[in-house]
């Protein structure tokens, strides 16, 4: 039985260390690689459309459209400029460069998504207008209005998306299963995603994000994934705000991708620094009540330690016969075929709900359980969160961030 409210708001010791996944293996830079190339084809797409946008609206002079366009190639390379910055220890262009860099990258995206919508409005009445050979030019926006519009809205819904990006919600799971003891009284897990601590996501910010989950009172604390983001040469703030947070049965975490961006090594030595055990396929029981399983992300998966294991195989160790209701923690949420019925809840997150509407029209696409609750095979259920933080944009527009609350009960 599975009951679920949305609710409106405002570590365990280390286990033995593991040889860290280096970054300079030749398939990863090809990964990397391929990312980086498909990422700045698309976003340099969005800044021609704007350019073209403006030159059509206001046809200004050779010296104002190389002004222009130098600016939006400032724009494209920003979140080269942030990276190398980070490298060098340049705090302060780090900060303003990352803030203005990626709030741009939203207002942009915003810009092409509704240009593209009135674009195909008008398209669509100067067809209309030549079948039924009518005057429609008084339907239609001027070249002006085509760039003004969008510009407006875009601009509007980014400042409001840097408060919904701040406006952190709270979702409640409530689990009852006859595989928990029956003397157990409830076995509250907080579960925090994508919260990609670095440049945009630290001090006060982060300092809130715990504070709410603080507030919950965890017996346990997960993190599925992408707990950080970018360079982690100055993050020793971060890793004691997260190790102030004691619960009493340890806090638990699995890599993501943008632990593989960020560097394996040094976002696993984070993670461990911050009070988390980091679960690479492998299994462990906690409390003696359940068994918590944590698989790496596919990203890392073929150069971790016992990549080959399926999902099922890790759950199905010692561990994993004991008969005791089992966790899967997962940062893609993509179910194997088999692995239900080996896993009573899985925790994802990575979708982020797409973050920015209507990006996530697209997401919604690419992934069969993009967010919420669902139920699978064999009376398994998956939760698949929205995340807590933000990667890119400081922004969310419809896809509010969240920590959620699962509570366990015997029945």
């Amino acid at each position: 039985m599975v009951k679920k409210t949305h609710k409106d708001s405002g570590g365990g010791p280390a286990r033995g260390a593991r040889p860290p996944l280096c970054m300079d293996q030749p398939a990863g830079y090809r990964f990397v690689n391929l990312f980086l190339l498909t990422f700045f084809l698309l976003y340099g797409s969005l800044h021609a459309y704007f350019f073209l946008k403006v030159r059509a609206a206001f046809a200004p002079g050779p010296a104002v459209q190389a002004a222009l366009a130098a600016l939006l190639f400032f724009g494209l390379i920003a979140p080269i400029v942030v990276r190398a910055a980070e490298r060098f220890g340049l705090e302060l262009l780090v900060k303003v460069v990352a803030w203005t860099g990626y709030i741009w990258m939203a207002v942009l995206f915003l810009f092409f998504a509704t240009g593209l919508l009135i674009d195909l409005y008008r398209l669509v009445i100067s067809l209309a207008g030549l079948a039924l050979r009518r005057e429609v030019a008084g339907f239609l926006p001027t070249a002006r209005m085509l760039f003004l519009i969008p510009c407006a809205l875009a601009v509007g819904v980014s400042c409001y998306g840097l408060f919904e990006a701040r406006h952190l919600r709270t979702e409640r799971v409530v689990v009852r299963s006859a595989k928990l003891p029956r003397t157990m009284e409830r076995l509250r897990i907080v579960q925090i995603s994508d919260v990609h601590v670095g440049v945009l996501v630290r001090q006060g910010r982060l300092a809130a994000i715990l504070r709410k989950v603080a507030e919950a009172s965890p017996d346990l604390i997960v993190a599925t994934g992408d707990l950080v983001d970018g360079q982690l040469d100055s993050m020793a703030e971060a890793a004691a705000q997260f190790r102030e947070i004691r619960p009493r049965y340890g806090k638990f975490a699995v890599t993501g991708n943008h632990e593989f961006y960020a560097g394996l090594d040094d976002a696993v030595e984070f993670i461990r620094q911050a009070g988390f055990t980091l679960l690479r396929q492998e299994m462990t029981a906690v409390a003696g009540v359940i068994d918590l399983a944590g698989v790496d992300d596919p990203t890392i998966r073929p150069f971790g330690p016992r990549g080959g294991l399926s999902d099922r195989d890790v759950l199905s160790g010692a561990a994993g016969r004991s008969g005791r209701f089992a966790i899967l923690l997962k940062h893609q949420p993509y179910v194997e075929a088999d692995a239900p019925g080996a896993f009573d809840l899985m925790l994802s997150g990575h979708t982020h709900q797409g973050q920015i509407f209507p990006f996530s029209l697209l997401t919604s696409r690419f992934f069969a359980y993009h967010t919420g609750d669902y139920r699978l095979a064999k009376g398994a259920l998956l939760h698949v969160s929205r995340g807590t933080g933000t990667w890119g944009p400081p922004i969310r527009f419809l896809s509010p961030p969240e920590i959620t609350v699962i509570d366990l009960f015997p029945g």
